[in-house]
C-alpha cells in the first residue's frame, strides 16, 4: 500500500475505483493522480489490488468466488478510509459487475462517496504493454485464468467516467479524473 499523505484533508473523502484489464493503466493513473492530490494537500491512499491481495488475502486463489471476496475486502477497506476523509484510489481489476455493485452499495449504505472509472483499454493494447508479463505467460501456456483472455471481464455499463488510454496521455487521464472529483465536490 502506498503511504497516506499527512496534513489536513482539502475536502471530504471518497473512493475512486479504477477498473479494467491487466496492464490497462489503472495503477499508473492512480499513482499519478495520488501525487497530484497530495501536492494539493489532500489525504490520499492508493489501494493497489495486487498489493492488498498479497497482504490481506494471500489465502485466496483466482476462482470467481475468491476474486469476489478479494474485491469486497478492498472495497470495505476503501470505504473505511474514505469515511475518515481520505481520498482512496483503488486500481483493482474487479472483473465481475456484481462485485463492483456490492462495493458501490457498501459505500452508499454508509454515506461515503464512490465513483467508478473504467480504464477501457482493449486487450490487444494491454497485451502489448504487458507490464507484469501476465499476457506473455498466458500466451506461453504457463498461466490460465487471465482476466480478459481466458477469464471474463464484465465491462461497467454506466461508470462515472470511461478512459481510453490508447488515446489519452497519463496527464490527460489524471486531468479527467480530477475534473470528475471536482464536479462531485471531492
Amino acid at each position: 500500500m502506498t503511504d497516506t499523505a499527512t496534513g489536513p484533508a482539502a475536502s471530504r473523502g471518497g473512493t475512486v475505483w479504477l477498473t479494467g484489464l491487466p496492464s490497462a493503466g489503472k495503477t499508473t493513473i492512480a499513482l499519478a493522480l495520488a501525487a497530484r492530490l497530495r501536492a494539493e494537500g489532500r489525504r490520499v491512499q492508493v489501494l493497489d489490488g495486487d498489493e492488498i491481495r498479497a497482504s490481506l488475502s494471500p489465502e485466496l486463489g483466482f476462482s470467481a468466488a475468491d476474486r469476489d471476496t478479494s474485491v469486497r475486502r478492498v472495497g470495505f477497506l476503501a470505504r473505511l478510509l474514505a469515511g475518515h476523509g481520505v481520498t482512496v484510489l483503488a486500481p483493482v481489476i474487479a472483473p465481475y459487475a456484481a462485485s463492483r455493485a456490492a462495493v458501490r452499495e457498501e459505500h452508499r449504505a454508509h454515506g461515503v462517496d464512490y465513483v467508478e472509472v473504467h480504464v477501457a483499454t482493449p486487450a490487444t493494447t494491454c497485451a502489448a504493454r504487458d507490464v507484469k508479463g501476465l499476457w506473455a505467460r498466458r500466451a506461453a501456456g504457463t498461466i490460465t485464468g487471465l482476466t480478459g483472455a481466458d477469464d471474463p471481464y464484465e465491462e461497467p455499463v454506466r461508470p462515472e467516467l470511461r478512459l481510453d488510454t490508447r488515446d489519452d496521455t497519463i496527464d490527460e487521464s489524471v486531468r479527467r479524473v480530477r475534473a470528475l472529483l471536482t464536479a462531485r465536490g471531492l
